[in-house]
């Protein structure tokens, strides 16, 4: 890759990392799902009326927007509120992964690496050590939420390996499109009484700057960028860059928001990424040490 290409890279991861901690800022005003409608309200409009529909059968882009839009970030919100702190949600996602390759084995047939095993045996020991601490930073329930968010955006990985080589911008705001409504009827029919008018007309500025950030920042201009660099490189070379989210995570969750880093969960951190590693370079590490 090139020097500028890289520097692009982290530069989307950070602001994916960073995200987290921006979320944390938006539920301190908003609920949880009605935050992820906005999100995708402001996602959507304007840029459908100047982005064309993917190529797809519509019914396609719903079963995406629903799955890795409205179960995912409904889950994540949601747990965030209900206990678990930006760095720690930051983390736990990324097992996303190791979800992708099972459901893959089940739906597509696909056979699991040894290496891909090994990985996942890592990183889920490193949710074990993070369920083993649940109580001051992170809830049982919230992290179970977020394990779910993590499963859904396994199956929405699926759901676009099986819409083959689409337009991934396009495809995120028509998905932001389909996935506001119903987040939005999901927050009155769960949260009507966290609805408070008078206070959403006079939101502080961090809460605006929050959801702007979540909407134009991390969704469209974060997945516009990446689409465009894995459209220009091959995806084992653009991809593990998605490892430093966590770093990102972790860093901006103690430096803004003052969450201590444990021995504990530098620990699940290491076992995570550790077994993220594995699942990305093992096989090919092997055959470099293979003797010719």
């Amino acid at each position: 890759m090139h020097l500028r290409h890289i520097a692009l890279a982290i530069l989307i991861i950070a602001i994916w990392g960073f995200n987290f901690v921006v979320i944390k800022v938006g539920l301190k005003e908003l609920p949880p799902i009605l935050l992820c409608a906005v999100r995708f309200f402001l996602a959507a409009f304007p840029a459908v009326f100047f982005i064309r529909r993917p190529a797809v059968p519509f019914y396609q882009v719903m079963a995406f927007g629903w799955v890795m839009f409205v179960f995912q970030f409904a889950l994540l919100f949601s747990g965030m509120y209900a206990g678990t702190t930006a760095g720690l949600a930051s983390l736990v996602l990324q097992v996303h992964v190791f979800f992708t390759v099972a459901l893959a084995v089940v739906f597509l047939a696909e056979q699991p690496s040894v290496w891909q095993v090994i990985g996942a045996l890592t990183s889920f020991s490193g949710i074990g050590l993070v369920a083993a601490n649940t109580g001051g930073e992170i809830s049982a329930f919230g992290l179970a939420l977020i394990v779910g968010a993590a499963a859904s955006w396994g199956v929405g990985n699926l759901l676009s390996k099986k819409l083959g080589k689409v337009d991934m911008l396009a495809l995120v705001v028509w998905g932001s499109l389909v996935a506001w409504p119903p987040l939005l009827l999901l927050s009155y029919l769960l949260e009507q009484g966290s609805w408070n008018l008078e206070g959403f007309s006079h939101l502080s500025w961090s809460t605006i700057g929050a959801v702007g950030y979540i909407a134009y920042l991390s969704t469209v201009l974060g997945f516009a960028v990446w689409s465009w660099l894995l459209s220009h490189y091959p995806a084992a070379t653009v991809a593990p860059f998605t490892l430093l989210v966590p770093v990102f995570g972790f860093a901006s969750s103690a430096l803004v928001l003052g969450e201590p880093i444990h021995q504990w969960k530098i620990a699940a951190a290491v076992l995570i990424i550790a077994g993220l590693c594995i699942n990305l370079t093992g096989a090919r590490i092997a055959m470099r040490l293979r003797p010719a």
